[in-house]
């Protein structure tokens, strides 16, 4: 199932939806049709765990096979005259970011960046707090007196389902609620001391969707295409079975001492390709736009502007 949190309409409070062909139907309005109580947002949804997912399933499975479709009066709208926001606008907490998990990456921020040539023995954790998220087609900003080197960064996000407190690698998938996109976006000329949060969380940092695909309907998420272009031109494309430490192996990791629970973010790193590590280095600027996709997901698009 593909979930997404929108707008009908401009001034419209946002609401959970889950997209069925070329519609978005409203969860909590096609719940209500159906005599069963859903929520209207995206995190109250992941709360109630997978009961209500399977309940929603088979109201979407009931009128799309007994009732061909005929979703009643307001339950649902062309998805191209919404708009998406991002899945979780406003995280509960810090989405949890890992840096240097692809191999040809830690080469290449290791030559630009002064980073450690040598792979890493354990996943390298950062932070990007709720306000960095954007969702789709929301603006990048770019404030010239703070950053002069705007990065970009293609990454598969994780979504958890449920409390996961020192679980193993052979429990940690059946914690996830599902799968995103999101673009890590980084001012390199920022990083202080060693520490990331101030280049990489800055408002705006996290463009995030366009969708969760619940994790049901991703058996692998390590044979996922994902790429990133800027103005059309491809900077960056791989796999995610190219990580170094895997999505079970992140979610035991990070377990063993903070507590992921349900709704948490994790951003599981990048390829090569981003802009410092290119020669000569590219920068994002004003006017450009970032696209990027994860197959079987979807895809970002967002133009940089000056603040």
């Amino acid at each position: 199932m593909r979930l997404v949190t929108y707008r009908g309409h401009v001034e419209a409070a946002a609401r959970l939806g889950a997209i069925v062909d070329d519609l978005v139907v409203d969860v909590e309005k096609i719940g209500a049709h159906a005599g069963v109580q859903l929520p209207s947002a995206m995190l109250d949804f992941i709360d109630l765990g997978p009961t209500a997912l399977a309940a929603l399933k088979k109201i979407l499975g009931d009128y799309e096979d007994d009732r061909g479709g005929n979703w009643p009066v307001g339950a649902a709208l062309p998805l191209a005259n919404v708009k998406l926001l991002a899945p979780i606008p406003r995280p509960r907490k810090n989405i949890f970011g890992i840096g240097l998990n692809y191999v040809e990456h830690v080469a290449e921020s290791s030559r630009a960046l002064d980073t450690a040539k040598e792979l890493p023995k354990q996943p390298v954790i950062f932070s990007k707090p709720p306000t960095s998220v954007i969702g789709p087609d929301d603006a990048i900003a770019h404030n010239k007196a703070i950053t002069q080197q705007l990065d970009w960064e293609v990454e598969l996000a994780v979504v958890m389902g449920r409390t996961a407190r020192r679980v193993t690698e052979a429990q940690a998938l059946d914690f996830v609620f599902g799968y995103s996109v999101m673009i890590d976006v980084s001012a390199r000329d920022n990083r202080r001391a060693g520490q990331w949060i101030y280049s990489k969380g800055q408002d705006t940092y996290a463009p995030f969707g366009p969708c969760i695909v619940t994790a049901d309907e991703m058996a692998d998420p390590h044979v996922l295409d994902l790429w990133l272009t800027v103005n059309g031109v491809e900077k960056q494309r791989s796999n995610t079975r190219h990580m170094l430490f895997k999505v079970p192996h992140l979610i035991a990791d990070i377990s063993a001492a903070i507590t992921l629970e349900a709704g948490d973010i994790i951003a599981t790193g990048t390829p090569d390709g981003v802009g410092a590590g290119r020669s000569p280095q590219e920068w994002l600027w004003p006017g450009d736009v970032v696209e990027a996709e994860v197959t079987g997901i979807g895809r970002l698009r967002h133009p940089v502007v000056a603040v």
